[in-house]
């Protein structure tokens, strides 16, 4: 006899909108577009089947290999600083299993997502097929993609000691950036841009943020 999956999708649906009051709402996430989005989006389409059950949780939920996926209001906290306009062309680096690309998408933006992960990009290729706005992209995640851009945006969704010059040079001149930032074992979001004379950003909050692998900064001697 099959089971009913109707009450499992309530209490997923529950959870979803549970998670737009308690953790996005009342966290200076502003963006109603992106509100929607994630009071829409089913987040647990975009995770390993081991962990839909828990998909609504606001802690970071090991993937394997090392890696982490970050936290519902950590990525709408990215999303949110990133400020996404319709027509944005964004390079996503750290796609995971599709969920931040598919935000990006329906706040309008084409999405180039990068992951170097083959089983999560499996996952993000079936919860994202069919979408023409998104190209899902496999390869290291401190090169970038070359190939798509220059980019308008750049979302980095998890944290870095620092972002590579070769990925700087992949946005445009006056093109934003919003990552989250590994320092000495804190990690925060922040968010910039890309000018004529450089490339900056600023921390605006401390969280807790997925750690991406590979990006270390060089450390220099002293004597």
């Amino acid at each position: 006899m099959a089971l009913d999956p109707a009450p499992v999708e309530a209490d997923r649906e529950a959870m979803r909108h549970a998670m737009v009051a308690s953790q996005l709402r009342t966290n200076a996430v502003s963006d109603a577009r992106l509100i929607e989005a994630m009071a829409r989006l089913p987040r647990e389409n975009f995770l390993p089947a081991e962990h839909r059950g828990i998909a609504y949780r606001d802690t970071l939920l090991p993937l394997g290999g090392g890696r982490s996926h970050n936290s519902p209001l950590a990525t709408a906290r990215l999303l949110n600083a990133a400020e996404v306009r319709p027509g944005d062309h964004v390079l996503l680096i750290g796609a995971a299993g599709g969920y931040a690309a598919a935000l990006l998408a329906a706040l309008g933006a084409t999405v180039v997502a990068l992951e170097e992960d083959e089983a999560l990009a499996a996952v993000a290729r079936s919860a994202l097929a069919g979408d023409s706005r998104i190209e899902l992209v496999v390869g290291p995640l401190t090169a970038g993609w070359t190939e798509g851009g220059p980019y308008d945006l750049l979302v980095i969704d998890g944290a870095v000691e620092q972002v590579p010059d070769s990925i700087v040079a992949q946005l445009k001149p006056g093109g934003r950036a919003v990552s989250g930032v590994a320092d000495r074992g804190i990690t925060r979001l922040a968010s910039g841009s890309r000018t004529e004379g450089g490339f900056g950003m600023m921390d605006f909050t401390d969280i807790e943020c997925a750690v991406l692998p590979g990006f270390v900064r060089l450390r220099t001697f002293q004597f």
